[in-house]
């Protein structure tokens, strides 16, 4: 078959094709796709409304279902063995648990964190680049703390879906005394289909995220201004002198409390790691329009009921629904708590792959589940990994109470890393000068401080689970990073400058072939390995050889303007540099429509990508060194292939292997 040209008024002449080679639909799809990057954000534009109610069904489906259990295990914690909690420590819980809400929640995150965005996007890495941009080096304190907040939010992901979901179900007992024996099963049955569905992308449910969770918070608010009715004092909580009151007189188990009322804001990290899904303007509005008025009215419910009928505090979220509506909340609950634990399993593919793009994780698959929304990805080995971690949780510790001790560790640690990140901001960015800067955080490292401690007196309890899941991860990220710039300061050391080989390779008497050859490269200073293997082994050259690095931004999205460009660098050699930001999935096949606008010609059936696969040889003494070493050679045997990490295009790829010594 003869081959085909296509032809557009923005080029000369598109790639050919004939049968064997790219799919001319995929192509054609690609150039679309490629197009549409040009005009538009990485995020789709909608409604004012829309984006609202999506924000209260993802950014606050996990503080959302706190109610279930925060004030549960708070009383716990007050009341002795058969004693029953008075006015006075009710006033005080609920004090504690309002003003946590504003001071940690509101204060913070609503109205100081939610600013300091990264082109729109928000989290603990996005805030670690913007610290790195503008100190203008790299520092290994802060990478510490980046890599140690990351590594606390894995053990947060994995507790979340565990005590969410087992918490929603235990209260079917409440229904059904008979499930009391299933719990367990169905708990285990939820979480491995929500697992499971996740490869085939959450997209076609998604939109059922907002309305459902929006009826979840009318029905908290309900709940608690039914109950309130009955006991109008419990408006009292509002006073601040309560809450100070009830640690001063309860000095004993002051920690233990704390411990527990800091359930209550779990999922306030969401606010700001959503901020480039949602924006900040529909995140605050939710927060004030109905999130946070209906947590506070349900916790202020709960207490009025305790105060009227103590004996309901041994489960008082779920008590405070009696007859046929108790069904109704238990099934809610359950579709909250799902709802909220797909919130956390996404951010943690999102969290994974910005922390591939930073270079803290090796390369995996990802996976992207929907058109046109660049957050809507699949991790495969996050996802697996992720529910074994979630099952065994559910089976060690058996119920919602006990996990609750092993919950609050990971976040509390997320959040004091975030504030020191964000004061680290505010003094490099000049912002504020560094007295002001520290006085300004300081009210938020003491209260996150004292949760902390308080949280840290629960690690023989089941705290340690979440700090051993962030210590392993944080040691694999650790080893990860400081062997790839190991394996980068080889590599670079032996290799031969491009400048002086172009020079030598204008008298080469190595055979001309036609073509254009790709030889991917981390380093645009130094000639690939790949290139010098085929020159010596094969003797050939490309009529057009182009030395191509992918760049990660330390932004997360690059513009159309910076995603490629091309450099001339005599003969027939060309520097091709693409870029992305580390929230985006490198995509070289559709960021070449980039490379032709930036001047690159090229004929993509008589094109190859020769890549330089590298394998790490521990060569050190004996000692801690070499163990990362022979770590970090294992980790680099589990990553993705870099043809499909990179998504070169089909059956032009030719690798060449070699042993590097680190």
């Amino acid at each position: 078959m003869n081959p085909v040209s296509f032809r557009s008024p923005d080029e000369k002449q598109l790639p050919l094709f004939d049968e064997g080679a790219l799919d001319i639909a995929d192509y054609l799809k690609e150039e679309a796709d490629a197009e549409a990057d040009i005009h538009h954000s990485p995020i789709t534009r909608q409604s004012l409304t829309a984006l609202v109610v999506g924000a209260v069904g993802v950014v606050y489906g996990d503080i959302g279902t706190s109610p279930i259990y925060a004030f549960r295990e708070a009383l716990r914690a007050t009341a002795g063995e058969g004693e029953v909690a008075g006015l006075p420590e009710v006033l005080g819980v609920l004090s504690l648990l309002i003003w946590t809400l504003i001071l940690v929640v509101t204060v913070k995150y609503v109205f100081f964190l939610l600013r300091a965005d990264n082109r729109g996007e928000g989290g603990v890495l996005a805030l670690y680049t913007l610290v790195r941009l503008a100190a203008g080096r790299r520092s290994i304190p802060v990478l510490v703390l980046a890599i140690a907040a990351a590594a606390l939010f894995a053990g947060d992901a994995a507790i979340t879906p565990a005590i969410s979901v087992l918490s929603a179900v235990e209260g079917a007992e409440l229904v059904l005394p008979a499930v009391e024996p299933f719990v367990l099963p169905v708990t285990v049955g939820i979480l491995v289909a929500l697992f499971t569905v996740q490869r085939r992308g959450t997209a076609s449910i998604a939109g059922l995220f907002g309305p459902v969770t929006a009826m979840w918070f009318l029905m908290l608010a309900g709940l608690g201004l039914w109950h309130m009715a009955a006991y109008p004092g419990i408006l009292a909580a509002f006073n601040p002198v309560w809450g100070a009151g009830f640690l001063i007189e309860h000095s004993a188990v002051a920690f233990v409390v704390l411990g527990a009322v800091f359930l209550a804001v779990t999922g306030g990290e969401a606010l700001y790691a959503d901020l480039g899904h949602f924006g900040r303007r529909p995140i605050v509005i939710a927060w004030f329009a109905l999130v946070f008025p209906a947590l506070v009215l349900n916790y202020l419910g709960q207490g009025a009921l305790v105060l009227a009928r103590p004996e309901t505090a041994e489960n008082p979220f779920f008590a405070m629904a009696g007859g046929w509506l108790l069904p109704v909340v238990v099934a809610l609950a359950t579709a909250a708590t799902v709802i909220a634990s797909q919130a956390v399993i996404s951010g943690a593919f999102s969290m994974a792959r910005a922390a591939m793009q930073l270079g803290f994780l090796p390369r995996m698959t990802i996976r992207h589940t929907a058109e046109g929304q660049s957050g809507q990805i699949y991790i495969g080995t996050v996802n697996w990994l992720l529910l074994a971690g979630v099952l065994w949780l559910v089976m060690a510790f058996g119920s919602s109470g006990a996990l609750a001790s092993a919950y609050g560790i990971a976040v509390t640690g997320t959040m004091v890393l975030t504030t020191i990140l964000a004061t680290l901001f505010l003094i490099r960015t000049g912002r504020l000068p560094v007295v002001a800067a520290l006085l300004a955080v300081s009210p938020f490292m003491v209260i996150e401080g004292a949760f902390l401690a308080s949280n840290l007196v629960k690690l023989h309890d089941g705290g340690y689970v979440p700090v051993t899941i962030a210590l392993i991860l944080g040691i694999l990220m650790w080893v990860w990073w400081r062997g790839t710039q190991r394996v980068l300061a080889r590599t670079h050391k032996l290799a031969i400058p491009i400048e002086g080989f172009v020079r030598a390779m204008k008298d080469s008497s190595a055979t001309r072939i036609p073509g254009t050859a790709f030889f991917l490269t981390p380093d645009a200073e130094m000639v690939p390995s790949a290139l010098l293997h085929n020159l010596k082994h094969n003797r050939v050259l490309h009529d057009q050889t182009v030395f191509l690095t992918v760049e990660t931004l330390r932004v997360p999205y690059a513009t159309a303007e910076e995603r490629a460009s091309v450099e001339r660098l005599g003969g027939a050699f060309v520097q091709l540099t693409l870029r992305f930001g580390f929230m985006e999935t490198p995509n070289v096949s559709r960021a070449m429509t980039h490379a032709r606008r930036a001047g690159l010609r090229f004929d993509v059936m008589t094109s190859t990508f020769f890549l330089g696969r590298r394998r790490p040889v521990p060569s050190g003494s004996v000692g801690a060194a070499r163990l990362m070493d022979q770590l970090y050679a294992l980790l680099s045997r589990f990553a993705a292939d870099p043809s499909d990490f990179y998504h070169l295009p089909r059956d032009r790829v030719v690798e060449l292997g070699e042993r590097v010594a680190i």
